[in-house]
């Protein structure tokens, strides 16, 4: 019983970390890395085969769309038996494993326009928020899970954890892009 308070308490304790800092600061930091990119420049692809920022961009905002999805099925369902915690920044944040993109978070070729795609971003964000705020109990998160595509099942306070995360991971190769751009 003790441990399962523990996780519940780490989970609630994790969600106001979440919701009160690192989501607002890892969308300021990619809004800032987007703030003097040209149209032409956000849909420049450094090679035939990678994504643009503007699709790196389009992604973020896919995949934020379907956590939310994600979480919201997971409210709905059982409570479930696996609620191991992963080492989710450990996986996001390393950059020479790659992990492929499921069709449902790929984006479009484009073109796309700076300001058409930050609107998106800030109107997931905003829709993540919102629905967040209406969980009155947000211990269930850490009680519930949902199977993540490259994470497995993960408990939804995770879920939550991972958009942060893999938007960190995309800001490191948005610099990336931009550098290989200005070295042509």
């Amino acid at each position: 019983m003790k441990r399962t308070n523990n996780v519940l308490n780490e989970g609630r304790t994790l969600l106001n970390q979440l919701v009160n800092g690192h989501l607002e600061k890892t969308r300021k930091k990619l809004v800032k890395e987007l703030a003097s990119l040209s149209d032409a420049q956000f849909n420049s692809k450094a090679d035939v085969n990678k994504w643009s920022i503007a699709q790196v961009c389009h992604h973020l905002v896919l995949v934020e769309k379907a956590s939310l999805k994600a979480i919201t099925w997971g409210l709905k369902g059982s409570n479930s038996n696996e609620n191991k915690r992963k080492n989710v920044p450990l996986i996001l944040l390393d950059r020479t494993k790659k992990i492929i993109a499921p069709k449902i978070v790929e984006p479009d070729e484009g073109p796309f326009e700076v300001e058409q795609v930050v609107n998106w971003l800030n109107d997931s964000r905003e829709k993540l928020m919102n629905f967040l705020n209406t969980i009155e109990d947000k211990s269930i998160l850490a009680e519930k899970s949902m199977k993540h595509p490259a994470l497995g099942e993960l408990p939804l306070d995770q879920w939550i954890e991972q958009i942060y995360l893999h938007e960190q991971r995309h800001i490191e190769q948005i610099k990336e892009i931009k550098l290989l751009l200005d070295a042509r």
